[in-house]
């Protein structure tokens, strides 16, 4: 998988690390990186799913309900986020490819308070992949990478290549994440099943 390690770090732009990648070797780090996600959830049940972490830096400043903002995510709130942002970038990313000027936001999420089963979150996964790798069969031969636009004030051209990467950084971002709320969920079980008696 990519290193975003100095792309975090301010060492290099995502676009520098993007800068000699293929369509193949994007498919190739999507699968890869869905592979991933979905070990870490290899040995969930669905009491996992739903199980609130404790998360004391939670603060998602997007929330749409002011009552979300400081909610410590659940497991299928973060599948659902990860892979919404993912599509939304590898959508985006194909308009690029084909030319098209950048004309806003593609993105839509599932209601992450219906993601309640394990067998939820392994399809969501999967379906993701499937989108994701179905749109990288829309770029054209060759893809138009001078197509560009600035994300944000000062952070470089964004064209289809560095577009796409920015969905694998942002599934990278949350895998310390997944991995330490299955953690919890699993010791919350072991818990239950042997409480303290001291």
């Amino acid at each position: 998988m990519l290193d975003f390690t100095p792309v975090r770090n301010k060492e290099i732009k995502i676009s520098q690390l993007a800068a000699n990648l293929t369509p193949a070797d994007l498919a190739r780090l999507t699968n890869e990186m869905i592979d991933t996600m979905l070990g870490l959830i290899a040995g969930c049940i669905d009491a996992d799913v739903a199980f609130v972490p404790t998360d004391p830096q939670a603060n998602d400043t997007y929330a749409v309900n002011p009552d979300e903002v400081n909610l410590s995510w659940t497991l299928g709130h973060v599948i659902v986020h990860t892979t919404a942002s993912s599509e939304e970038s590898a959508f985006l990313a194909a308009e690029l490819a084909r030319g098209v000027a950048f004309h806003g936001r593609s993105r839509t999420e599932v209601p992450w308070q219906t993601v309640t089963t394990i067998a939820q979150c392994r399809q969501r996964l999967e379906e993701s992949r499937r989108m994701r790798l179905a749109s990288l069969a829309m770029w054209p031969d060759p893809p138009d990478l001078d197509n560009s636009y600035e994300v944000a004030p000062g952070s470089g051209p964004t064209n289809a290549m560095t577009r796409f990467v920015r969905g694998l950084s942002h599934d990278d971002s949350h895998l310390a994440q997944i991995a330490d709320i299955v953690r919890q969920a699993k010791a919350a079980r072991i818990k239950m099943v042997q409480p303290d008696l001291g």
